[in-house]
């Protein structure tokens, strides 16, 4: 028999509409009318970065690229209820919670364009690096939730995944291991209900969430295109944390309207019936509407999101172009946090590899030999 799905909570219908939820509304009932106006034009920017990096991806300049179009309010809602000091370790599509953080645009799109390993710093955002190994940064996450439970402090780790992460050994791990010792984490999963061409419904027969109970875990299933909602869900899962019941699991029920990957093609496997119906439940439509039906969708904040959206798309591309690409000694750099013999010595060997290409080509006297051009 398939367990009951936890409650969907919903807070925002598509319409626009604010519903009661006696369990969540107390969670949300300092946000005013300016931080809903904020929320709307982090949505708008972040979704703005998504379409100049597909942009930039399509006209050579980016390898690859994750788009997040349709999942804005499950990654800004979350990240936007996070303290300073709690740490966060994302999978590969947390493009809006990295905006969230500070992290400046060009290092965005740094690895995507292959010139870097790792974009930023992650102590110096609390972020750490894009994780394309599906569900490891769960084990990470937990991990760093111990230590902090060792620490005595009071901060959390969430850590963000998709439904496909779910039927990782890594996630599963991860969540047992945080539930015997009551690990002060949040998964953060993000039903966007395709696991590149696999439907959620092949590999979960009942909600994602309902999973989590079965590990000692308790759940939330919130409607992830409601930024309200996803704002509650994530503060009242950090608050257990943060007074020392463990970890929490939340689906955020959502839709990936773009492709896996800018190396993917979804009309391949989805129908577009299916788009367009989830094209209706628009995170940022929906809270256009709100805002809207509350007096507060003014032309003086339209004319300042654009501007900002056009501000941000300008940084991030003049960035992407203008980067350096790296040097080829750099490759090693990073890789241990304290010296190493054995890179060391690859250092030295690569280093004297390279050298010897400068040697070759001064000592050619060949006019129509490339510099460099023989190994």
């Amino acid at each position: 028999m398939v367990e009951q799905s936890p409650e969907f909570v919903q807070l925002l219908t598509p319409d626009g509409v604010r519903v009661a939820n006696p369990d969540c509304d107390s969670w949300v009932a300092d946000i005013t009318g300016e931080q809903l106006a904020a929320l709307y034009e982090d949505m708008r920017v972040v979704r703005r970065i998504d379409t100049e990096a597909t942009a930039l991806q399509r006209q050579g300049e980016l390898g690859l690229w994750p788009p997040l179009l349709g999942q804005e309010a499950a990654q800004i809602g979350s990240s936007r209820a996070l303290r300073d000091d709690d740490f966060i370790f994302p999978s590969y599509r947390e493009n809006a919670v990295a905006y969230v953080r500070g992290v400046p645009f060009a290092d965005i799109v740094r690895v995507w364009r292959g010139n870097a390993q790792s974009g930023w710093d992650p102590y110096k955002h609390q972020l750490a690096a894009p994780n394309i190994i599906i569900g490891a940064q769960t084990l990470h996450a937990v991990g760093w939730a111990v230590g902090a439970k060792h620490d005595g402090v009071d901060s959390v780790a969430i850590t963000y995944f998709g439904d496909g992460a779910t039927s990782e050994g890594d996630v599963n791990e991860a969540m047992v291991f945080a539930a015997s010792f009551q690990a002060p984490v949040v998964f953060f999963c993000q039903n966007n209900h395709w696991a590149i061409s696999e439907p959620v419904g092949l590999q979960a027969v009942g909600s994602i969430a309902g999973r989590a109970p079965g590990f000692g875990i308790p759940s939330m299933r919130v409607d992830g295109n409601d930024v309200l909602a996803v704002i509650a869900a994530t503060r009242i899962a950090l608050d257990r944390a943060r007074r020392g019941e463990g970890p929490t699991f939340i689906e955020a029920v959502t839709y990936r309207m773009g492709p896996h990957t800018t190396a993917d093609d979804p009309t391949r496997y989805r129908d577009k019936s299916e788009l367009e119906a989830w094209k209706l439940k628009d995170p940022i439509l929906r809270l256009k509407r709100l805002l809207d039906s509350l007096g507060l969708l003014t032309p003086e904040l339209e004319a300042r999101t654009q501007a900002k959206e056009d501000s941000v798309a300008a940084e991030l591309r003049a960035g992407c172009i203008g980067m350096p690409d790296p040097a080829p000694l750099t490759v090693f750099d990073n890789v241990y946090s304290t010296p190493h013999a054995t890179l060391d010595r690859e250092r030295d060997k690569y280093a004297a590899y390279l050298s010897s290409f400068d040697g070759a080509a001064s000592s050619d006297t060949s006019t129509d030999a490339p510099a460099g051009g023989r190994s």
